[in-house]
């Protein structure tokens, strides 16, 4: 008993620190045996409103995978809601399940009971794995959600949108155009936010190339669309202009950016760069032009910001479209100072956290 005591001390400092390191707030375990819910909910930072981000349920290897992805997420957050010139915080939750085989109303609805004990300091949504049926039911146990039907709704095609305007600027930085038509890009999964991206890059003419780990998904997609279907393992080696992770992050790494022969990193995809660090400098170093993952997937929680706030669709769309002009500006903030585009992100976002954090300090 004593040697599990120890080790259970031992594992909550490990956390504590990796808390304090990332500068999160406060991270909530939560567990009900009866609905089989085993979440985490990370809130990063509230310094400019209420933390808010969406809720993904996916079928983590481990305990310590899910700790890890929930805090780079709600980390990244805050960084979104920060250059999007969002009032909100940055916060994110994960459920451990398989999302295509444990989802019940009980669970989701338990998870809501955890997520409306916060008192409003997380407010949550949709995300990879979960669709606007399930935060119906964590509507009946909290109001503190958003992406409802029959209000703002599914945030993905907003994402999608905003997505597709970073891919823009990073083309104009990259080929000296914005235009789209006719260059290779390679899609990395086709769930909401990926199918929306593709619809955008068929408009324009691309040439696409689509990946998915669900086949179901694929079949799908080579049925709807005009696109090239290849499998997981080898969309790294493709030769194309353009790389967009838009499923799970942690995709470009040591062995993918040895393979990668794109100019261009654009993409939904939360935390893609494995070590920020590491692989922000190496992107930079191999010429490769980075279009922040916090910044151009920014639509969405610009989305369910107006809808907690009062929904306006023009102005969503406006803020989502002039993700353009920011994505601009992150790479002449990055040329200027020779410094990697996430790095030029990362200050720009804490830059406006400590101006509104010391205005919010002198009231």
């Amino acid at each position: 008993m004593e040697t599990t005591i120890a080790e259970k001390a031992k594992e909550n400092g490990f956390l504590l620190n990796r808390m304090e390191m990332m500068g999160h707030e406060q991270v909530v375990f939560c567990n009900d045996k009866e609905s089989g819910l085993k979440a985490i909910i990370a809130i990063h930072n509230t310094t400019l409103g209420p933390s808010l981000g969406g809720t993904r349920m996916w079928n983590y290897a481990s305990e310590a995978e899910a700790l890890q992805d929930v805090l780079r997420l709600s980390r990244g957050m805050t960084y979104k809601s920060a250059i999007s010139g969002l009032n909100l915080g940055g916060g994110k939750a994960v459920i451990i399940a398989d999302p295509h085989n444990d989802k019940s109303e009980a669970l989701f609805r338990r998870f809501g009971k955890f997520v409306n004990s916060l008192g409003g300091k997380y407010i949550t949504a949709e995300d990879v794995g979960v669709s606007p049926k399930e935060m119906i039911w964590v509507n009946m146990e909290t109001n503190h959600v958003s992406g409802l039907p029959g209000k703002s709704g599914d945030p993905s095609p907003v994402t999608a949108y905003g997505v597709y305007m970073g891919m823009k600027a990073a083309a104009m930085k990259a080929f000296g155009s914005e235009s789209l038509k006719g260059k290779k890009i390679s899609v990395q999964g086709a769930g909401h936010v990926g199918e929306y991206l593709i619809q955008f890059l068929e408009k324009e003419e691309a040439e696409i190339f689509v990946t998915d780990i669900y086949k179901p998904t694929l079949d799908r997609i080579e049925k709807d669309y005009k696109v090239t279907i290849v499998s997981p393992e080898d969309i790294y080696d493709l030769d194309v202009d353009i790389y967009s992770p838009c499923a799970l992050g942690a995709t470009v790494n040591d062995d993918t950016l040895s393979r990668l022969k794109c100019k261009v990193i654009a993409g939904a995809a939360n935390n893609q760069l494995q070590d920020e660090v590491k692989h922000g400098k190496m992107c930079m170093d191999m010429g490769i032009t980075y279009a922040p993952d916090y910044l151009i997937n920014a639509g969405g929680v610009i989305n369910c910001f107006f809808e907690v706030t009062g929904y306006d669709k023009e102005r969503v769309m406006d803020l989502t479209k002039d993700i353009y002009n920011t994505t601009l500006a992150i790479f002449d903030k990055a040329e200027q100072e020779n410094i990697p585009t996430y790095l030029a992100a990362n200050k720009m976002a804490e830059e406006r956290i400590e101006k509104i954090g010391k205005i919010k300090l002198s009231l």
